[in-house]
């Protein structure tokens, strides 16, 4: 596996992966833990370097490594694992990509249409856990950042129409803007994988 000299993180023979694999594939979530800290900044600079966006490549980030666990029985066929990780980078990427071709609202929605059907309950149980705190952490949020973040994010209004609506300026939307998704990302990064990892123990 190369060593990436920008990104802090162990350095994993293709042996150990292997192995981790063959453990995951049985289904042991601390060899899971192990790839995914090993791995998730990795996947994480790679999505927002093709998608610009850090709140996309966080959402990027939970989703390549739900895949990964959805289809931990098949784990064991991947020789390289570095590989497997970019190419599901890129097709979720790809995916984000053609929604915003297609001028769709940006929601922070989670895409549902994997197609590993024999894993849609298990899939949509994490992805309804992930939105669930998501919104827990939008109520933390102060009374303008959550509004000026429903109103841009949710709704997908533009920084002047939403600085028009609230009677503030297109700075200060930006502001309150850029204050709630720190706070937002923040908030699902410290309490997304715990709770993922619960469901995951939950059905070992």
């Amino acid at each position: 596996m190369a060593v990436y000299t920008n990104i802090a993180m162990p350095t994993i023979s293709l042996y150990d992966d292997e192995e981790l694999l063959a453990k995951i594939g049985q289904g042991d979530s601390d060899a899971f833990k192990v790839i995914y800290d090993g791995y998730r900044k990795m996947v994480y600079s790679s999505a927002l370097r093709l998608l610009r966006s850090e709140e996309q490549a966080e959402e990027v980030l939970q989703e390549v490594f739900m895949k990964l666990w959805l289809l931990r029985k098949d784990l064991v066929k991947v020789r390289h694992l570095e590989s497997y990780l970019s190419t599901l980078v890129r097709n979720r990427c790809l995916n984000v990509l053609r929604r915003s071709a297609l001028e769709l609202k940006a929601e922070g929605e989670l895409s549902l249409d994997w197609a590993e059907e024999h894993n849609e309950t298990e899939e949509r149980i994490i992805l309804n856990e992930y939105h669930r705190i998501l919104n827990q952490g939008l109520e933390q949020l102060p009374p303008k950042q959550r509004e000026v973040y429903l109103l841009c994010y949710r709704q997908g209004l533009k920084y002047e129409q939403a600085a028009r609506q609230l009677e503030i300026s297109p700075l200060t939307v930006k502001t309150h803007m850029q204050a709630a998704l720190r706070s937002l990302r923040k908030y699902v990064r410290n309490h997304a994988d715990f709770a993922i990892f619960l469901i995951i123990l939950k059905n070992l």
